[in-house]
């Protein structure tokens, strides 16, 4: 880690110590101020959000936000699922390659939250790439997680055999063991050729896209073939200092909101689907509490001209 990532890093634990103790304070008020989202109940353990779903170009409804879960492991992850759950998260977001869907299916089981409830997705990793080899991936996940079918399973990504893959998949999708399936890291090039073979259109890309990376193009080519956009760092995990950001900390003062609620709104608004992670409750119902202001159009201008229009993880490119 270089010195700049080192004080970006430093920056953002500042950030997130500071609104812990805010949100805190905040989240209760708010509470009582929105009954129409939050339920009659106010007590932050007992909290069930709104929160609104896209359809899907099969017809499925996935929610607008959603819990993300790279990075969490054993207990914490287990947790911090069954946290998410018991405050009104129902789109859990996983993959092999993270190493957790038994914590995962772990956490879900303890928020006793009805499986028919929930949206579960998981990600076929490039070990896994071929027609033989996604269906054994896509069992072993299945019984990870402990779940019967999932409700979204994307190729993580545009690795190995991937029309093998694909054609797996469909047939998984067809017997009703998948909801939905899609690509997860493919770009517009890939995508075509994928669309070129496929018998089942991809229901959602999940890519890098924030207000550093904001992926004009792409978000204009899955708009046109009626595929969903999905956020995998909806906050570029603090890179380039962005919960420091001047242009965010004064949209944030203005609507009496945190840089976190303000960027998950951003995304909420161009109708990309987020999946912030957090293994702190007091961020988990923070990241939920975005759908009582709105963005106005001074406010989205502003954010579109932070876009650096590169990625800010060139590692794992």
């Amino acid at each position: 880690m270089n010195s700049q990532d080192h004080k970006n890093e430093i920056s953002r634990r500042r950030f997130l110590q500071n609104s812990a103790k805010l949100a805190a304070a905040g989240i209760y008020i708010n509470l009582f101020g929105m009954p129409q989202l939050f339920g009659n109940t106010l007590m932050d353990n007992d909290v069930v959000a709104e929160i609104t779903n896209v359809k899907l170009n099969n017809g499925i409804k996935m929610p607008m936000l959603g819990f993300g879960t790279y990075g969490l492991k054993g207990d914490v992850c287990q947790q911090s699922v069954a946290d998410a759950l018991s405050v009104g998260y129902r789109l859990i977001d996983t993959a092999k390659v993270y190493g957790n869907e038994e914590a995962v299916g772990k956490g879900i089981k303890q928020s006793g939250v009805n499986r028919k409830d929930l949206f579960v997705t998981s990600k076929l990793w490039v070990d896994d790439a071929g027609y033989e080899n996604a269906k054994k991936g896509f069992e072993e996940t299945l019984s990870k997680l402990g779940l019967e079918y999932l409700d979204l399973y994307l190729i993580h990504r545009p690795r190995g055999d991937v029309k093998g893959s694909w054609k797996a998949m469909e047939e998984l999708y067809k017997a009703g063991k998948i909801r939905a399936i899609g690509i997860s890291n493919f770009d517009s090039y890939q995508l075509a050729d994928l669309l070129s073979y496929a018998q089942v259109k991809p229901a959602v890309n999940q890519i890098e896209t924030h207000a550093y990376y904001q992926q004009g193009s792409a978000y204009k080519v899955l708009k046109k073939h009626n595929i969903q956009m999905e956020a995998w760092a909806p906050f570029a995990e603090g890179r380039n200092g962005l919960f420091t950001n001047e242009i965010f900390s004064q949209i944030a003062k203005k609507h009496g909101k945190t840089v976190a609620q303000v960027n998950l709104r951003w995304h909420y608004q161009r109708g990309i689907v987020a999946i912030p992670r957090s293994s702190q409750k007091a961020h988990i119902v923070e990241n939920l509490n975005i759908f009582d202001f709105k963005l106005d159009q001074e406010d989205m201008s502003k954010i579109e001209k932070l876009d650096l229009n590169k990625t800010q993880f060139p590692e794992w490119s």
